[in-house]
């Protein structure tokens, strides 16, 4: 919930400006809030940046006042949607019956879902991270068909690494990645190797380096650093 929509107009303007200082090979998503989204969509697009929500209903339609459908979400062309961000799941309580629900509508209206998972600060204290994305997992996107499953991008948010101070190893981030992998793989064989898993916990310019070259980090979802248009480039350019 950052920036209005003049605000947001003049990063994304800045952004899609060089856009052509980013490897060919790179996909760049912008998420703006929804209020941006008609307007911003068509000029980014146009800079062959992709563009996503950063939420969607739980339902299709309806007396819901205040929710926006992923079939909205897609009439003006947005092409991918974030789903279960850790802010949501605090923040709102979103559970995972409720976001395998959101998923569902996304992926009906054509939609890329970006699934969330990760541990809080607790959790990982007491070693429980593996058990916490599996069961994340398990309830929301091991469930899919493999046609369906082709279309999700999975991004780990080692939760209490955003905003405490405290800071994930590029070799923890490997280890995490690697299980959530592994645990896709399970179900869905060799097409979890062509799944995206990208690291949300604190990546910026200092650290990306490091985190894209492990084998299992295959991008970021950038929190703060997005809304600082050379930081947000410098991050894109290490992978």
């Amino acid at each position: 919930m950052n920036t209005t929509y003049q605000e947001g107009e003049t990063l994304a303007g800045i952004i899609a400006g060089r856009k052509n200082e980013v490897p060919d090979d790179v996909l760049l998503i912008v998420a703006p809030p929804f209020t941006h989204l008609h307007c911003l969509t068509e000029p980014l697009e146009t800079a062959g940046i992709k563009v996503a929500a950063q939420n969607c209903a739980a339902e299709e339609k309806g007396a819901y006042t205040g929710e926006v459908s992923a079939r909205m979400l897609a009439s003006v062309d947005v092409e991918y949607c974030i789903i279960g961000h850790s802010e949501r799941r605090e923040y709102y309580g979103e559970t995972n019956p409720v976001l395998q629900k959101k998923v569902r509508q996304a992926l009906d209206a054509g939609l890329h879902p970006i699934f969330c998972i990760g541990e809080v600060l607790a959790e990982r204290e007491a070693g429980r991270h593996f058990d916490v994305v599996r069961t994340q997992l398990e309830e929301v996107i091991l469930p899919l068909s493999p046609v369906d499953f082709e279309k999700i991008i999975i991004a780990y948010e080692p939760v209490w690494a955003i905003g405490t101070g405290k800071t994930a190893t590029a070799e923890q981030a490997q280890e995490i990645h690697a299980c959530i992998r592994k645990i896709l793989a399970e179900k869905f064989g060799e097409a979890a190797n062509d799944t995206a898993i990208l690291y949300g916990g604190s990546c910026k310019p200092s650290n990306a380096g490091e985190l894209f070259a492990q084998p299992d980090v295959d991008g970021g979802l950038i929190g703060g650093a997005s809304l600082v248009a050379d930081d947000f480039i410098a991050i894109a350019k290490a992978f």
